[in-house]
């Protein structure tokens, strides 16, 4: 069984349906699904932004898991794959190693979180991350430390080692709105904002989202 930790926010949550039900329909394996919010989100953040890196603790620091930001994606194989690849990790994480410069200098327009979108080192690895939740490295991340660091800080993984870090395959978090390849994407993400956001309708692969959002939201046969 695989263990995915989703964001959650209530300002994009149809996002996170569409996210959720996009792995459903191709799961060959049992996945469980556990939203993270917290409630101090502010503008141009997301409520989950610190709390993906509680996934060992909320785990009990066994096995492995993996933590999505679920609500700006779309996902489009099975996640055995992904199970496959979460069951080789060793070191503490294993994230896409995303090296660019953000194109869209302001996300989320036109919505209350809109805001500068501030380029940074490492930005976006913790997006999509595998999970070693035993990994000794996690012992130190708890609710309490995760209040008294900087939030660049995690985002860049400041706590752990470079040899901890691993590299996972590109395809499973294209960022396709920073013109990274559509195709053979595993899942899609729209880090500026989603095509449910009318500034974002025309986004690179939107006919894709509106397509898991249509198999979404089919009504339901009225009893």
């Amino acid at each position: 069984m695989l263990r995915m930790f989703c964001g959650f926010d209530e300002r994009e949550a149809i996002g996170f349906h569409v996210f959720v039900a996009s792995c459903l329909h191709k799961a060959s394996i049992p996945v469980t699904f556990s939203p993270l919010k917290v409630n101090n989100a502010q503008q141009g953040s997301n409520a989950f932004t610190a709390s993906r890196f509680l996934v060992p603790y909320l785990c009990g620091y066994k096995g492995k898991a993996v933590f999505a930001d679920a609500a700006d994606m779309v996902c489009t194989a099975d996640l055995a794959q992904l199970n496959a690849q979460l069951q080789g990790v060793t070191g503490a994480v294993a994230v896409i190693q995303h090296q660019y410069k953000t194109r869209n200098k302001v996300k989320y327009i036109g919505t209350e979180m809109e805001s500068p979108n501030l380029d940074y080192e490492r930005k976006n690895w913790a997006s999509l991350m595998l999970i070693n939740c035993e990994h000794p490295a996690w012992q130190a991340v708890t609710p309490e430390s995760i209040n008294t660091w900087d939030m660049l800080d995690l985002l860049q993984f400041k706590f752990l080692a470079d040899a901890e870090i691993e590299p996972a395959p590109n395809e499973w978090n294209r960022l396709v709105d920073e013109g990274q390849e559509v195709m053979g994407a595993k899942i899609l993400h729209w880090t500026a904002g989603i095509p449910a956001f009318d500034h974002y309708k025309d986004a690179p692969a939107a006919n894709i989202w509106r397509l898991e959002h249509a198999r979404t939201t089919y009504p339901l046969p009225t009893l």
